[in-house]
Order: C-alpha cells, then sequence, then structure tokens
C-alpha cells in the first residue's frame, strides 16, 4: 500500500484523521513504552496519561513543521534549546495561557528524562529552559455559612426522596471530609462507613490511598442514602448512582452546585471543589496543623497546601478591616 501524501517511508502515524502524527517508528515505540512507564511505574491515571500524550503530540506535531520531517529520535536528540524556545513561543501564539505552558513544558521535560533514563537519547537542553512561571491560584473558599448551607438545603433541588439522601451525603464528603468530587465518585460500595467507623480510606492522585477522619454526621448522611437508594448495590460497584441506576458523573454534582447558588444566593465561587477548600481553610482557621491538613487532602508537596495560609490571612485581614477602629479611618 502506498504511503499517504507527505508521509515519509519509514514512518508510521499516532493518531487517526485529520489528527494523526507521522513519526519515526522507533519514537513510537518509545512513545508506547513511555505511556507503560506511565500507567504501570508512575501508577498515572488514564485520564493523566492522554493529557499527556495529547501535549507530547503537539510537541511532536510542532518539530514535524519546525523540521521539515517528521521526528525521530535522533533528532530529539539534536535539539538544542533555541529549538524549545522557538516551541514554547508557537504555543504562546496559539493562544495557551502561562498555566498550560508551563504543564506542556513539564510533560515534554519528563519525557526526556524518561528518554535518557532508557538509554534512548540523551539531552540536557530542555533541563536548562526556564518555563513561563505559573500564576499563583489562591483557593476560593467558602464561609462556614456557606459550606454548611450548602450541604443542609441540597436535598431541596432533587425530585426523589432518595436522590436527595445521595447529594447530601456527597457534600457532606466533600465539606466534612475533603474530598474531591472524583474521590467521592470513585468510592466503593465496600468502602461505604460502618457503625461507628471513625475513619474513611479514600484513593486519590496517583491511586495513593489515605485515611481521613469521618465525623458522625458525614457517616450518617451516607447511611441515610444507603438506607434510601431503590437500586442494589454490588461490594465492588459504584457507592453512589445515578437517577436510572448508573455510576453517578461528576458534571451533575456541579449541576447541583450551581442550583445551589441560585437557591442559596451563593457566590460564583461556589462549585464542589469549592466545598474541600473550604474544608481545609476551616480547618486552617481552628487552628489546625499545616502538615496534618497535607495529609488530610493527599497533597503530594507541602507548598500546596500552604496557598491556604494565604486564604486564611487575607480572611484575617478581612476581619481586622472591619473590625479595628484604626482601619476604618
Amino acid at each position: 500500500m502506498a504511503e499517504p501524501a507527505g508521509v515519509n517511508p519509514g514512518t508510521t502515524a499516532i493518531g487517526s484523521g485529520a489528527g494523526a502524527l507521522s513519526i519515526d517508528p522507533d519514537l513510537r515505540g518509545a512513545l508506547i513504552d513511555w505511556q507503560a512507564w506511565l500507567a504501570h511505574e508512575r501508577r498515572a491515571s488514564p485520564h493523566t496519561t492522554n493529557a499527556y500524550l495529547r501535549d507530547l503530540t503537539a510537541f511532536l506535531v510542532f518539530l514535524t513543521g519546525h523540521l521539515g520531517q517528521p521526528p525521530g529520535l535522533a533528532d530529539l536528540a539534536a535539539l538544542q534549546p533555541t529549538d524549545f524556545r522557538a516551541w514554547l513561543a508557537a504555543r504562546a501564539n496559539q493562544g495557551l495561557g502561562r498555566s498550560s505552558l508551563a504543564r506542556n513544558l513539564s510533560v515534554v521535560r519528563g519525557f526526556f528524562r524518561w528518554l535518557g533514563r532508557v538509554g534512548l537519547v540523551e539531552n540536557t537542553a530542555i533541563q536548562l529552559l526556564r518555563g513561563p512561571r505559573r500564576p499563583r491560584a489562591v483557593p476560593r473558599a467558602l464561609s462556614a455559612e456557606e459550606a454548611e448551607d450548602a450541604v443542609d438545603s441540597v436535598a431541596q433541588l432533587a425530585r426523589d426522596d432518595w436522590v436527595g439522601k445521595r447529594d447530601t451525603a456527597i457534600l457532606a464528603l466533600l465539606y466534612g471530609c475533603g474530598l474531591r468530587v472524583g474521590e467521592a465518585l470513585g468510592l466503593r460500595r465496600r468502602d461505604a462507613p460502618g457503625t461507628g467507623q471513625a475513619e474513611l480510606t479514600v484513593t486519590g492522585k496517583g491511586r495513593k490511598q489515605r485515611a481521613v477522619p469521618l465525623l458522625p454526621a458525614v457517616a450518617e448522611a451516607v447511611a441515610d442514602y444507603l438506607r434510601a437508594c431503590p437500586f442494589p448495590l454490588a461490594p465492588d460497584g459504584p457507592l453512589f448512582l445515578g437517577a436510572r441506576g448508573g455510576p453517578l458523573s461528576a458534571r451533575r454534582v456541579q449541576q447541583r452546585m450551581a442550583e445551589l447558588r441560585v437557591l442559596l444566593g451563593l457566590p460564583e465561587r461556589a462549585t464542589p471543589h469549592a466545598l474541600r477548600h473550604s474544608f481545609a481553610t476551616h480547618l486552617l482557621a481552628g487552628g489546625g496543623d499545616l502538615r496534618a491538613i497535607q495529609e488530610l487532602l493527599g497533597h503530594a508537596s507541602l507548598s500546596t497546601t500552604q496557598r491556604y495560609t494565604e486564604v486564611d490571612a487575607a480572611g484575617l485581614l478581612r476581619v481586622y478591616e472591619r473590625a479595628h477602629p484604626r482601619a476604618r479611618k
């Protein structure tokens, strides 16, 4: 069979249709091995692996035009800092923000480090490249009253009693245990807390497990849902089901929070993830230890958790400005 137009002999394609990219077979093999390493050694989720592959494919697409031919391993070894800077400039011209550019650079750097470890390509030029500084995002928490109102009121939005109990249990887990939405929806029936259980085991990013304290009110909310759920729940099946008995989607939880914003007059920052931010911020404001909060949230780096100190400091400043006589002058 003849090669498609624009594809040199000795190259193969990744992707399909208009998004197909022709590359050297050795580089294609390296990509396959790298994805396997991400999945099995780094324990990256399929979503993360696919996102990394998209970023790396965009880099290889750029190289195809930049070099005038599909890239191979030898081409990667010969790249200079100016080549990488040209790639970042091209991505910026495509409208990528600083956060996206920094993520792209991190993925490509990681790929080159892996190539060096397995002995396929030695190129340190990208490791010396200074990337764009990520904007420092400060978590946007709700007040304690707003968070509690959201948990207490969400059942009002459901047509069916069991759905209301389900939504209450989910928001209780987000605010009461600091779970991510994906972590709450990733719970299996066998993970549901039993009577008197004091902690909950959660599987977070990178499939890492952590134990979080379980408030009696949260455990009772989950128990209420289980008693009311009309569908059979297999031990290894999802704990939280949709109205038709299938796995509940994160989009449905997001929609509930959007409805709560209207019902309660909550600010735009009132999202499911804001309940997790609120959990951490309120713990810190109550004197919680930063290291302990890091463990509860499942943060790999303390620097990520330290963002909450900025939130707390900002809150204290607002209180000072409202209350201190000198600040009102």
